[in-house]
This record gives C-alpha cells, sequence and structure tokens, in this order.
C-alpha cells in the first residue's frame, strides 16, 4: 500500500558531499587552472572537465597530475576536490562494508532522537500513518519478535524505519535500541503483560523516560486492574477501543444530545470492548443527556457484571439488559416493547465484531425506524460499508479511523 502523505525516504549526505566536491573542482578547471599531467585541459570544452572532475572520484590526481596556473581560487578549490573526492569515496566503501556486515548494529549505534515502537500490528501501522503524516522525518525503530516478511517490507519500504526482531524485554536489546537519546517508547504490541514487563524493565534502565513510555493494552479488565500501579502511573496507558469511543462520543454524540431536546434513549447492540467504552465515555461526558442505555450482546449478563465489579456505572439513568445476538428478531422485540425506537431520534450503536451483521441488521432497523440515528461498526475502512450507509442515511465508523483522528498530537512530537 502506498499513502501520498509519506515523506521520502532522506537524501544521504554522501550525495551533498559529492556534489559539492564535483563543483569545486568543475569551477576550479573552468577558472583556468591546468594539470601538470594534463596541460591543455585549460583550453579543453566543459564536458571534459566535467569528466576530469568526476574522475577525481576513481583515481584522485595521480594519474593526471596537480593543479598549476590559473587563479588561486580556482586551485584551493581544485585541491580540496583532489583531497576530498578520494577520501569520500573511501568512506562510502567502508560504509557498505560495515552495513552488509553488520546492518542492524550499524543502523542502531547513529540513532538520536527517535521513537522506538514494540509491536508491528495494526496499532503500530495506524500510528505510523499518522505519525509520518506528521512528522515525516523522524527516525523509527520497531521491535518485535515475530514478524512475518511480508509486514517487514511493508514497514521499511512504506514508513521508512528500521526493523529489529527480538525480544524488548531483554536488556541487551535495550541497551541497544539507544533508549537515552529517544523521543519516547511506544508499546503497541499484543501481549499485555509483556508490554508492562517491557516499561518496568525499561524504567529501571532509564527512568527519565516516565510519562514518555506510550502502553497500548488491549484488555480492558487488565488495563483497569492495573491503573492503580506504580507502573501504570509512570507511562501513559490506553486502549485503542478507548480511543475510538471517546472521538464518537466527543466529536459526534454530544452534539447530537444537544441538539435534541427530550433526554436520549441509547441502544448498545454489542457489548465488547468497543460497547464497554462508549458506555464509559457517555458516563464521564453525556449522562445528563440520557435516559436510558439499552445493552444487547450474545454474553451481556456476564460483561455488565464484569463493568459493575469495576464500579464502572452510574446511576443517573436507567439500564436495561438484553442477552442475545443482533441478528435474532425476538431480542429486537424485547427491545421495542422496553422502548418505543418511533418516538424522538433514538442512538443505535451496532458494534459487534461482524461487520457484515451489523451492516444487514442496520439496513433492517432503518426501514422500521427512520428517524433512528444509526451507526455501523468496521474495523478497518470500509469503502463497500460506507456507500451502502451512505445511500441509506447510516454512520459508518470504522475503529481504525476512529483511533487515527484521536491519537493524541502529543505522542507524534
Amino acid at each position: 500500500m502506498v499513502f501520498d502523505s509519506l515523506s521520502p525516504r532522506k537524501i544521504s549526505w554522501h550525495w551533498y558531499a559529492a556534489l559539492i566536491l564535483f563543483l569545486s573542482a568543475s569551477v576550479g578547471f573552468t577558472s583556468g587552472v591546468g594539470l601538470t599531467g594534463q596541460p591543455d585541459i585549460v583550453d579543453a570544452p566543459f564536458v571534459v572537465k566535467a569528466y576530469y572532475s568526476m574522475g577525481l572520484f576513481v583515481v584522485g590526481g595521480l594519474d593526471i597530475g596537480t593543479p598549476v596556473g590559473g587563479p588561486l581560487y580556482g586551485r584551493i578549490l581544485l585541491w580540496i576536490a583532489f583531497f576530498g573526492s578520494p577520501l569520500l569515496a573511501a568512506s562510502a566503501v567502508i560504509e557498505a562494508v560495515l552495513r552488509v556486515m553488520s546492518p542492524q548494529r550499524w543502523r542502531l549505534r547513529r540513532l538520536r532522537n527517535h521513537i522506538v515502537i514494540v509491536g508491528s500490528g495494526d496499532m503500530t501501522l495506524s500510528y505510523l500513518r499518522v505519525l509520518r503524516s506528521q512528522e515525516g522525518d523522524v527516525r523509527v525503530v520497531v521491535v518485535d519478535q515475530n514478524i512475518d516478511r511480508v509486514r517487514e517490507l511493508e514497514l521499511t519500504e512504506t514508513f521508512d524505519v528500521t526493523v529489529v526482531v527480538g525480544d524488548i524485554t531483554q536488556e541487551f536489546l535495550i541497551k541497544s535500541l539507544r533508549l537515552k537519546r529517544s523521543q519516547r517508547v511506544m508499546l503497541l504490541g499484543e501481549d499485555n503483560f509483556l508490554a508492562f514487563e517491557a516499561a518496568s524493565k525499561i524504567l529501571k534502565l532509564h527512568p527519565h523516560l516516565e510519562s514518555r513510555i506510550i502502553l497500548h493494552c488491549s484488555n480492558l479488565r487488565f488495563l483497569r486492574a492495573m491503573q492503580d500501579t506504580r507502573i501504570a502511573n509512570q507511562c501513559i496507558s490506553f486502549n485503542s477501543y478507548n480511543l475510538a469511543a471517546k472521538g464518537l462520543v466527543r466529536e459526534v454524540l454530544l452534539h447530537h444530545f444537544h441538539r435534541t431536546e427530550e433526554k436520549d434513549v441509547v441502544i448498545l447492540a454489542g457489548f465488547g470492548r468497543f460497547g464497554q467504552t462508549i458506555l464509559e465515555e457517555l458516563q464521564l461526558n453525556a449522562h445528563k443527556e440520557i435516559a436510558s442505555v439499552g445493552i444487547m450482546d450474545v454474553d451481556a449478563d456476564r460483561r455488565i457484571q464484569i463493568v459493575d465489579e469495576q464500579e464502572r456505572f452510574t446511576s443517573d439513568y436507567s439500564r436495561e439488559v438484553f442477552e442475545g445476538n443482533i441478528a435474532h428478531p425476538e431480542v429486537w422485540r424485547n427491545i421495542t416493547r422496553r422502548y418505543d425506537l418511533s418516538l424522538g431520534e433514538p442512538v443505535i450503536i451496532l458494534g459487534t465484531g461482524d461487520s457484515a451483521n451489523n451492516l444487514r441488521t442496520a439496513l433492517w432497523i432503518r426501514k422500521k425506524f427512520p428517524r433512528a440515528l444509526l451507526f455501523v461498526r468496521t474495523n478497518l475502512v470500509s469503502q463497500f460499508a460506507r456507500e451502502v450507509c451512505e445511500e441509506h442515511h447510516i454512520q459508518s465508523i470504522s475503529i481504525t479511523q476512529l483511533v487515527e483522528d484521536n491519537i493524541p498530537v502529543e505522542w507524534l512530537n
């Protein structure tokens, strides 16, 4: 995949140095400086002088003599080219050999003011897309224990990052990443325990990185349990669904609640990580605007008990739990017995992990309740879902897009 917003790879300093030396030699020859071994070069055409200027990178002045005659500034420029060109060529050869012999160590030893990302999954791709659109030149190292070849090529060629295969909890690797000189560390892997373990070891070696370690935890229950620990307080911990839910509530739902005069009914069809974080954001920012929340899920009773166990429920509005699949007509009959969805503009969020089921159910609901504000969740950005939703006045929401739209600016610079 290619992203137009990505910056091109930075040009090596060798090219700038080569251009300066080539111009120095060309100006020297053009000013009237000659060579002891090639007396006719003073009157030769420019293309010949350019040819000799390029030849300095290969043989220096060994076969063509030394500068003679002409103005002083011309001889100085030519002598600079005589010494600089072979030195530059030799340094380029040495660097190439070192890169071939130990490419990873060579890249790591030059790191400064860089960002280290642990993990190579979808969260890493989302962060890199936003980062490269904002900070195209910052150096990035991606570390993962297991990474397939296709993903490695995508990271290196599309996002211009250095990929390191290794265990971030190993002290040797932590020291090799030059974290003392880094901007921040992004722990975006899929293993939640490993992320906290890595944060603990990194902070022990580099305590100055406190509040500069961003830790993603995919398990909401585990994340909430860790909130009062020292490690969690020294890092900035988050959940991708929490980022998405904050964006949806604050940028879309609050405007709807403020626009409607009466308190609103909200139906959360799907009460996994996304649904739970939406409910939490509604309670934090819109509990006075809500009359009731209906929660539907195949495992609704157990999940609502977990939420209550963690004291995430407020009594400012009523709450009803409906156990069952969003595709089951009986569940919707139970909901419509409790709520008259034809009144006002109720909010219905179809937020299960089954995109096809969400979309099909939304089309059915639209026919029965045309005034409802309907949201259909997909994980990745879906052109198909967006087109269908636009045709039927339904809001298509992508978890990936919501996350990328709500990554804090301070995580990027």
